[in-house]
């Protein structure tokens, strides 16, 4: 599409990567903690959308990404090979136990584990995925003060619990509200309006 059309094109979701989840949720860890660089987001389940965007954006602003998920869930090839053109400094850590990936992190975040058009997997995924939910256990594994973050909907007691998400590290809330605001500086950037 963006071959042929006379104007930007932006991707505000396809079933391979959710750029601006990514840039919102990026920000929204700037907002938090300032410089990003030198910092650890872990993402706990599958390796989706949410997750891809979120490797290419930690890559780019020079964050290590530390991914939690089960054989068969993981980054291909392609993608990985994506990585490694677009953000090769990118430190991308993948094992199969989250309390490994969260040790460390900033910030401790998860994405449903059967997305739109999945639902036939639905089972399968709840079964291969059940060690995969970020619960007050796993938070406790992570330093002390890192934050939840989640693009939602979110399954309660499937990714995450009641207790992590309604709890006092979540800043699910402010990830939602920040969508519209980077949303709004994408296009006005792409209108000319930056400063």
């Amino acid at each position: 599409m963006a071959k042929v059309a006379s104007c930007s094109v932006i991707n505000g979701l396809t079933d391979y990567a959710h750029p601006c989840q990514a840039m919102a949720d990026l920000f929204t860890l700037r907002e938090l903690i300032g410089k990003l660089e030198g910092h650890t987001l872990a993402f706990v389940g599958d390796g989706n959308n949410v997750a891809r965007s979120l490797a290419v954006g930690c890559g780019k602003m020079g964050m290590r990404f530390v991914m939690a998920t089960p054989e068969g869930y993981r980054f291909d090839g392609k993608f990985l090979a994506r990585l490694a053109r677009e953000v090769p400094k990118l430190e991308l850590v993948v094992t199969d136990d989250p309390a490994e990936a969260v040790q460390g992190a900033v910030a401790v975040y998860t994405d449903v584990w059967t997305s739109m058009g999945q639902e036939a997997e639905s089972e399968q995924r709840r079964r291969d995925f059940a060690g995969y939910q970020v619960n007050a256990s796993l938070m406790a594994k992570a330093p002390r003060g890192a934050f939840f973050m989640h693009c939602l909907p979110a399954h309660r007691g499937e990714e995450v619990t009641d207790e992590v998400i309604d709890g006092p590290q979540s800043v699910v809330v402010r990830q939602a509200a920040n969508r519209m605001h980077v949303q709004k500086g994408i296009l006005a950037w792409l209108l000319g309006a930056q400063a």
